[in-house]
């Protein structure tokens, strides 16, 4: 039986309900809705700058696109540096799934312990960590073979340096992220880094892109830089270098070459040195380009100056003879000799056996300023102008400040500073005939005037001078060139030592021109701290200049002024220092 529902007996439904009460519900869900389009409205429409970048922050990703280094070239054409594409292996942390297996496989693949490949996969980083960045194409594709869950791989770009430790000192090298730290890359960085792109993409949670989230901005590649350094030359000069400095157990050694045509620097080469792209443990000796960078007393290698300025200013000629008997000379109180006593010298002479005592005599006829002048003029005491990180300037103090005996001393090169590239620069006077040439690490277009320092004949007398030293009664005989007429001059100095200097420790210097008669190159050398019982100039620095400058002007085309036979080397004259 139904049961039928009489509203009439239930006082409950038979009252009345108020209209408001109804009208009152209607409204406060009405107003709630409002509220919560308002709500809406504010947060997608007028105020959605927070909510945007929260969300960006979570997927949208500006995206590098790298641009590709320039080349370094060298004086031919042929590669110095270049850039190649590498890929570098980061992961997802969280998302890293694979068996003990090929995970240690990773780490032999990545070259590093198991354990360290562990500890960087449990970085409080979950989302993103580097485990290796530009590793070999080959290693690349076994890690992807692999087929490992939550490792990926990212192209970048690897720096490679063909010439290796030849060139090591002069082109330098680039960090991880391809900025220039060392010589020629950090010097012309800008220049050879080009620009970045860019790329503005939406990722999902496992770094893949979903889609392009604005214009694409294009990277400019880096241009190329082509310089002055002939690469055979460089290694020839390396080669030979590093031999001597092996042979002679010395500490390090430089050597410069330069052509006087043109102020181009051919080749900067120092040891020892370093491979660019393998720098681990490496120590500040093997990077210092120590040609550029490190200053010394020049010792004998100074005496030409003096001998070119006594001609400039009249007061000789080569043949004027000069009395350096008893082989010593008193000079405010000290007393200053010769290697050997050699009686009376012409100014020829005393070039050819390097005498102190005549050197001597000719500078304290001359006014401290005048020597200070000519010095300062060939570029001691100020830095060259080349492109090229930490030059140095050398020390050349105030004339006012000399003392009669620092006068005397400074005349044989004791008592100023100077680096091994700012004497091979000086020698360019002699070079050419009496003009300071312009020097430059980048390839030349044209030759550029010199600074004119002394008149021509006085330059060719004085390189005529160094013609004799390379000869018989001359200090450096190991200076001759099979085919090629050379002269040059010997330098050994005393190391400094605190405040003094080192018995035992020196520098072993030749600077030198070839061919005498019409020259096209200058080059220096300096073994420094020579201890296999051999340290003079003449018989540590010469023979490098000898086969440098044979295999130099051979690559140069330079036919030789000389019959080519061999040469008689003599004992050579030991040097005063």
């Amino acid at each position: 039986m139904t049961r039928s529902v009489l509203y009439t007996s239930s006082p409950l439904l038979a009252s009345k309900t108020p209209v408001w009460r109804s009208k009152l519900i209607v409204a406060a869900i009405a107003l709630g809705f409002l509220v919560l389009v308002g709500r809406a409205a504010w947060v997608q429409v007028f105020n959605n700058n927070f909510f945007q970048r929260q969300g960006e922050v979570r997927f949208a990703r500006t995206l590098e696109l790298p641009a590709n280094r320039g080349r370094i070239l060298d004086r031919n054409g042929l590669i110095l540096a270049s850039s190649v594409p590498a890929q570098s292996i980061w992961a997802i942390p969280e998302d890293v799934e694979g068996d003990p297996a090929k995970l240690r496989k990773l780490a032999q693949l990545l070259e590093m312990p198991y354990a360290s490949l562990r500890k960087k996969l449990e970085d409080e980083d979950k989302t993103f960590v580097w485990l290796k960045r530009q590793v070999d194409e080959p290693v690349a594709k076994k890690i992807a073979a692999l087929d490992l869950k939550g490792i990926y791989q990212r192209k970048e770009y690897k720096r490679e340096y063909p010439e290796g430790e030849a060139a090591a000192h002069v082109v330098g090298f680039t960090n991880v992220e391809d900025h220039g730290q060392e010589g020629v890359e950090l010097t012309f960085n800008s220049m050879l880094a080009g620009r970045a792109g860019s790329r503005r993409v939406i990722k999902d949670r496992l770094g893949r892109v979903v889609e392009d989230v604005g214009d694409t901005v294009p990277p400019v590649d880096g241009r190329d830089l082509q310089l002055s350094v002939d690469s055979k030359v460089q290694f020839f000069a390396y080669q030979k270098l590093r031999d001597a400095v092996i042979e002679h157990k010395a500490k390090a050694g430089s050597v410069v070459v330069l052509d006087v045509t043109t102020g181009e620097v051919l080749a900067l080469a120092n040891y020892p040195s370093y491979a660019p792209d393998r720098r681990r443990n490496l120590s500040g000796a093997q990077l210092r380009n120590r040609a550029l960078t490190d200053t010394f007393e020049p010792g004998s290698t100074m005496k030409p100056f003096i001998a070119a300025l006594a001609l400039e200013k009249g007061m000789v000629t080569p043949q004027t003879p000069i009395q350096t008997a008893p082989g010593r000379i008193m000079i405010g109180g000290s007393t200053i000799s010769d290697a050997h006593p050699h009686g009376v010298l012409t100014v020829n002479e005393i070039i050819q056996k390097s005498s102190n005592v005549g050197t001597v005599k000719l500078a304290m006829q001359m006014q401290p300023r005048e020597m200070w002048e000519t010095f300062a003029q060939v570029g001691f005491g100020q830095r060259p102008q080349v492109q090229f990180p930490g030059v140095v300037s050398g020390r050349l103090r105030a004339y006012k400040t000399w003392r009669p005996i620092e006068q005397a001393t400074m005349s044989y090169g004791y008592g100023l500073s100077t680096s091994l590239f700012q004497l091979a620069r000086a020698y360019t006077v002699f070079a050419r005939d009496g003009e300071l040439v312009p020097v430059s690490l980048l390839k030349a277009t044209e030759a550029l005037p010199g600074l004119r320092v002394f008149e021509a004949k006085n330059a060719v007398a004085v390189r005529n001078m160094l013609h004799m030293v390379t000869g018989p009664g001359g200090t450096a005989p190991k200076a001759q060139t099979m085919g090629y007429s050379v002269g040059g001059k010997t330098g050994t100095a005393h190391k400094q030592e605190g405040k003094g200097y080192a018995d035992k420790k020196y520098r072993g210097f030749f600077v030198g021109i070839a061919p005498i008669e019409n020259p096209r190159i200058v080059v220096a050398v300096m073994i420094d701290e020579p201890t296999g019982g051999k340290y003079f100039g003449g018989d540590v620095a010469a023979p490098v200049f000898s086969e440098t400058v044979q295999q130099t002007l051979r690559m140069l085309g330079v036919q030789p002024d000389m019959a080519v036979k061999p040469q008689v080397v003599v004992n050579a004259v030991e040097e005063s220092f």
